[in-house]
């Protein structure tokens, strides 16, 4: 049996913004073995860019986007829990997306794909939930924007579970987050090649894509990170293109392999979508505008909100209002702000930093 599975979505799937999705699902991936009173269930929920493939198993023995953290004896133990990750709605890593076929019309969907928001990202990921017999989870972790479609998860589905991890999340998106994605949409847009979403592969917005994940890459990472990793170093002479504005610095260079291992890795109209949905989150549209009164009203027993502070993307003060809001709520719930050089990307790769708190908010259970 393949490592990743496909779960069908409710037919029609009512989104957000008024259009219905017919005949679609979700890909996730599942560890563990869910107990005999389906307690012990942990739902994931990723960043725009993972699958659901989170940690190797028997089934792919590959590792995973967070493989240090997931497995046996590992902060998320699956020796304890059953531990499901799901490949967001709207993501081309397996799940129904604007790179997929319409069944009405047996094209892509394309720029035809409805209004993408969080919330249905969530609601999906509930669906899912209840959909492999689980009425109440014992935790939900987001990451990222994980961080904002677990909190939709937890607003929108009262009582799904009973504790939540937020990891580098957000309850709403802010001016500088919203100025990035907003130039990351501008370039793969002004890209001729993008003309309108319709591309293929000979004919595809790749500069737009390279210049997109470049934004992006710069601010995953702190200046901290930049100067420490990279410094003023140069290319070599003989390795610089034959342009006199070409490459000249190994933190261009840097940047530039990792746009071109991306850029065919990601279809650039759910690049589009998932971006823009992140723009629209606001859980205080909830509360007339008051996103601590939103949080306040999410009950869960426990939470931890984890940050750094290095992160220009998803700041500290994004966790600390979410830990806040929450103790509002009645949760037992706490702020862990790590000082690793990473920045927001810190979660990916500072695992000696993040895995405690989490292993030990799960440990109560």
């Amino acid at each position: 049996m393949p490592a990743t599975k496909w779960f069908d979505l409710p037919s029609p799937f009512a989104m957000k913004r008024g259009v219905d999705l017919h005949h679609a699902g979700v890909a996730y991936e599942t560890w563990g073995t869910l107990d005999a009173d389906r307690a012990n269930g942990v739902l994931i929920v990723t960043g725009l860019s993972p699958s659901a493939h989170a940690a190797s198993s028997e089934a792919d023995p590959e590792p995973g986007w967070w493989e240090g953290m997931i497995g046996p004896d590992k902060p998320i133990d699956t020796r304890r829990f059953y531990v499901i990750c799901v490949n967001t709605l709207g993501s081309p890593k397996g799940s129904t997306s604007p790179a997929s076929i319409d069944p009405a019309t047996g094209a892509q969907y394309r720029l035809t794909f409805p209004d993408l928001s969080i919330e249905d990202c969530a609601d999906a990921a509930a669906a899912l939930v209840h959909g492999l017999g689980i009425d109440r989870l014992a935790c939900v972790v987001g990451c990222s924007m994980g961080g904002m479609v677990a909190l939709a998860v937890l607003h929108r589905h009262r009582g799904i579970a009973r504790a939540h991890v937020s990891v580098s999340g957000a309850a709403h998106a802010l001016p500088f987050s919203i100025a990035i994605r907003s130039l990351q949409r501008e370039a793969i847009r002004l890209d001729p090649a993008w003309n309108e979403g319709h591309y293929d592969a000979a004919h595809y917005p790749e500069n737009g894509m390279r210049i997109a994940r470049k934004l992006g890459v710069i601010t995953y990472r702190s200046a901290l990170e930049w100067d420490g990793r990279f410094g003023r170093v140069r290319l070599e002479a003989d390795s610089r293109a034959d342009d006199p504005f070409g490459h000249e610095f190994k933190v261009e260079s840097y940047l530039e392999g990792h746009a071109q291992r991306f850029v065919r890795q990601f279809d650039p109209n759910c690049y589009l979508y998932l971006s823009r949905s992140m723009d629209w989150f606001d859980l205080g549209e909830y509360a007339d505008g008051d996103v601590a009164a939103a949080l306040a009203s999410i009950s869960v027993e426990r939470a931890i909100a984890i940050g750094v502070t290095t992160d220009i993307l998803f700041p500290l003060q994004q966790q600390e209002q979410i830990a806040d809001g929450l103790r509002a709520g009645g949760a037992a719930s706490e702020l862990v702000a790590l000082s690793s050089p990473q920045g927001h990307d810190a979660f990916l790769v500072d695992l000696a930093a993040f895995g405690p708190p989490i292993a030990r908010l799960l440990d109560r259970f």
